[in-house]
This record gives C-alpha cells, structure tokens and sequence, in this order.
C-alpha cells in the first residue's frame, strides 16, 4: 500500500508520521465495447494543434490567463514554493467529534508514526482519546490548502481530509415537518433500542455485486440468466400498528435459539 510522509505538528512538538490510504474499491468495473464486434473502446489524447496522439509523459500543466494564452507550471515549481510548514499538517484547534457534520469528511487516511516519533504520536492519540476530543489541522496536497480531522483510534490515528464549507452544498429541499405524538415517539424509541447492537463493520457485505459476479460467472458458462423472484409490495397500514410489529420482529430476532 502506497504511502505519503508527513509531520504533524502543535506547538513545538513535531510528530513524523505516514500516511496510508484506509479503504479501497472493491466494485466490479465494465468495460466498454462496440455493440457491434464487442471490440473495446479506446479513448486516444490529441494535441488539438497538429493531432498528434500525446502520451501522460508529453503532458505539461498550463493555466490559461487569457484567450488561447498560457503559462506553463511544472511540478517542480509548485513544490519549490511549499515551505516546510505548508507540507507539515498544522494542528489548528482540537473539537468535540460530535460537532463535525459526515458531510464534510471525504478521504479517509491510517496513519503510523516513523522512527523517533512513537512517544509523542502515542501521547497525542491518548490525549485525544481521554479528553473525546479530535484536532482539526491542515497542509498543503497537491496544489491545495487541505482541511483534515485527525481522529484518534484505540488502534491507531485516523487522518480524514475535509471539504471547505462552500465547498459543501446546503440541503436543497426542505420539509414540512409533521407534528409526532408522545406515544409514536415512545414506541419508535423502544424499536431503536430493540434494535440496538454494536456496530462490527466485518459482518457487513455488498450483496449485490456477489450476485453480480454470479451474473457474469452465469453468462461465462452460457447459462441462462433468471430473473429474482418479485417482492409483493408492502401494505399501507397505520404507523403506530407498523411501529407494534416491527418492535415484535426485532424482538424476536433478539430471543435466544
């Protein structure tokens, strides 16, 4: 697994760590191929001037400043203008978890201290972990000042970069929230609680792509493909009579063998 070095750093302590990405795609991919032949389809990047077929190592970056004109920055140059601080991930402030929205979390990094750093990434992360506190900091990745949540773990750290708050869109429809008796409140509390287990993300799978694998493996071998049974559409009844019955199904799929 690929990884980026880093130093964190409050104060005057500076903590080197690595930083390696902590999840991955496992989803089937498709190709796509003419109708015709099932031959693949390639997608060729021209030079608009002469059409020659350019490869990833003829491709510089450029910045159109006006009409047709640019400027051309190499990778080098953006690197030679970071300072030591911009690379390192500056702790900023520490906050609650709870107080940070999942919306504005978006690639989550492990990270692992390097040689010399062990005892402050340690005390960093029990600190954290005794005061249920995060900190929030942030560096320079690629061409981008990155805002990040560093989260401890009983594990470990979790480094988890952020959106910008204009950057995250507002809820676009809103509601007209109806009025929840005592009584549907109760019941729908005891439906949460009769349902409450400890979260093991091992016993989760993507159940459609094993069906999916299984519909290729089907087609390979030249089978015929059958259709899933069809579900019969659930009846509209009264929601504290719904609420009633799926707090007796829960209930039952808690009681003991």
């Amino acid at each position: 697994m690929a990884s980026r070095k880093s130093v964190i750093t409050f104060g005057m302590v500076a903590i080197p760590i690595a930083m390696a990405t902590a999840t991955q795609d496992n989803d089937i991919r498709f190709n796509q191929l003419h109708k015709e032949d099932n031959s693949r389809i390639r997608y060729k990047k021209t030079c608009s001037h002469c059409g020659q077929t350019i490869t990833s190592q003829d491709i510089v970056k450029g910045f159109e400043y006006d009409k047709d004109q640019y400027v051309v920055v190499t990778d080098e140059e953006i690197e030679k203008i970071k300072t030591e601080k911009e690379k390192s991930i500056q702790i900023l402030h520490f906050a609650q978890l709870n107080q940070i929205s999942p919306v504005y979390y978006d690639t989550t990094y492990q990270a692992t201290p390097e040689a010399g750093g062990e005892k402050a990434f340690e005390l960093l992360r029990v600190a954290l972990m005794a005061e249920q506190k995060i900190a929030i900091g942030k560096a320079v990745m690629g061409t981008s000042d990155t805002l990040m949540a560093i989260i401890p773990r009983e594990d470990g750290i979790l480094i988890s970069t952020m959106f910008y708050a204009d950057e995250v869109k507002g809820l676009q429809k809103q509601y007209t929230k109806p009025e929840v008796s005592q009584q549907e409140l109760d019941m729908a509390k005891i439906l949460i609680n009769s349902m409450d287990t400890p979260f093991n993300p091992a016993q989760y799978k993507d159940e459609y792509q094993v069906k999916l694998r299984a519909l290729i493996e089907t087609k390979i071998s030249g089978k015929e493909i059958v259709a899933a049974e069809p579900e019969s559409p659930g009846k509209v009844i009264d929601l504290m009579e719904a609420l009633k019955a799926s707090v007796e199904k829960a209930q039952k799929g808690k009681a003991p063998a």
